[in-house]
């Protein structure tokens, strides 16, 4: 009898939170290789425009490749409508280019968050071009289900900008401990209407440490 080709995993861990004035995005730093530690330092937060950013789960290539796309797109949008794309627009616009090449797919799974007139959200988008607005919280990748943990024992409607990086922190530091794909360290970044900020590092590992369990 055959046997199957063992499967690749891709693991990672990407978190979007929504807070009372806007959006924390979080990952940890780690990129794998099947059982091997590829990267130590992988970018998984990217800056779209001013007020939206998408976290990558999945090949560093496509999500570089998309992150670019919608870098471009976004910029066209505002020149062409004299406005900024909206989250929403943001998007729904990856969702048909992922849609569109779901037969030759790229292997992301991604999360877009930011602010515009209608206030903070966060969609999540599959490599088949699905897109789903979450309301409050959403967590991708392979630490998933211990972030969700975390998430949703302690997240609460109408959170500060304090508590959201805290929360994000939390439940990173929670996938951490138990996934294997998840490891290396924190990114985080937040996203009101007057700031597009990436904390470095020596500010996450003093949230990290601040914090009990």
């Amino acid at each position: 009898m055959m046997q199957q080709p063992q499967e690749i995993m891709h693991g990672t861990t990407t978190i979007g939170i929504v807070f009372s004035d806007g959006v924390v995005l979080a990952t940890e730093k780690r990129a794998t290789m099947g059982y091997m530690i590829a990267s130590k330092n992988a970018k998984k937060i990217y800056k779209i425009t001013e007020s939206i950013g998408m976290t990558t789960a999945g090949g560093v290539g496509d999500a570089q490749q998309l992150a670019r796309l919608m870098s471009v797109e976004s910029n066209l949008f505002e020149i062409r409508r004299g406005r900024g794309i909206t989250v929403g627009a943001s998007a729904t616009l990856l969702s048909n280019y992922l849609n569109q090449n779901r037969y030759f797919p790229y292997y992301v799974q991604l999360l877009v968050g930011g602010i515009d007139e209608k206030g903070p959200s966060v969609y999540s988008v599959d490599a088949m071009g699905g897109a789903t607005r979450e309301d409050d919280f959403v967590a991708t990748g392979s630490g998933s289900p211990m972030a969700f943990g975390v998430l949703e024992d302690r997240y609460a409607s109408g959170m500060t900008e304090k508590e959201a990086i805290e929360l994000a922190v939390r439940s990173i530091k929670s996938a951490m401990r138990r996934d294997a794909g998840s490891g290396e360290g924190f990114q985080l970044a937040v996203i009101t209407k007057e700031k597009f900020e990436v904390l470095d590092d020596s500010q996450l590992n003093q949230i990290a440490a601040s914090l009990r369990t």
